[in-house]
């Protein structure tokens, strides 16, 4: 399968292009910086600002699939949706952000007190892109929100998924490592089952 990539040099999107190249899917690798990443097979990099919609749909044509793994304060789901439209792409992944699951009837984590104040805004930009994305009508999407704690961590392929509640183990811990999340992502987008839905991966 061939996959656009955005954001391939931070710390989640590394992470998915990792587990896209060792499922040999061929990876367009798209940040300001993606000729830094180190070559490998069935890898493509394209340095440019994702904020150019025209270069953005130019990199973007031609692909089964985009994945975007951008900060939400500064990529608008608007912005996104334009350019995949021009380049004529019809699904697309978003890594989203954990702040608008919900820990009770009708009430989202960003809402509680004990949100960090920290990642607010971020977290204020991916409920709205979200919205914005439950508005569309002709993208096929879908939007994976990991746990609370998204950190750097293994590979071990064990973890639940869920809906739209933030899920907790047993311990109370509500995690997932940024290895494990992209094996969800790359297994929704070979075996789809969250078409136009938000989902979240957890242990």
């Amino acid at each position: 399968m061939k996959i656009a990539l955005i954001g391939a040099t931070g710390n989640v999107g590394t992470r998915l292009l990792d587990e896209a190249l060792r499922r040999e899917h061929q990876v367009t690798a798209i940040a300001r910086s993606a000729s830094t990443l180190t070559p490998r097979t069935n890898l493509r990099s394209v340095d440019l600002d994702a904020q150019d919609g025209s270069a953005l749909a130019a990199a973007l044509s031609g692909h089964d699939v985009v994945i975007s793994s951008a900060h939400f304060v500064s990529f608008k789901a608007t912005h996104l949706l334009a350019a995949i439209k021009q380049a004529g792409v019809v699904r697309l992944l978003v890594v989203g952000g954990a702040g608008s699951l919900h820990v009770a009837p009708g009430v989202a984590l960003i809402d509680t007190p004990q949100f960090p104040a920290e990642y607010l805004s971020e977290a204020s930009a991916g409920r709205d892109f979200l919205n914005d994305l439950r508005n569309e009508q002709t993208i096929d999407w879908t939007f994976l929100s990991p746990s609370a704690m998204f950190v750097p961590g293994e590979r071990t392929g064990v973890f639940r998924l869920g809906q739209e509640e933030l899920l907790t183990a047993a311990d109370g811990k509500s995690w997932i490592s940024m290895e494990d999340y992209a094996i969800a992502l790359l297994d929704e987008i070979e075996q789809p089952r969250h078409s136009r839905r938000r989902f979240t991966v957890g242990y």
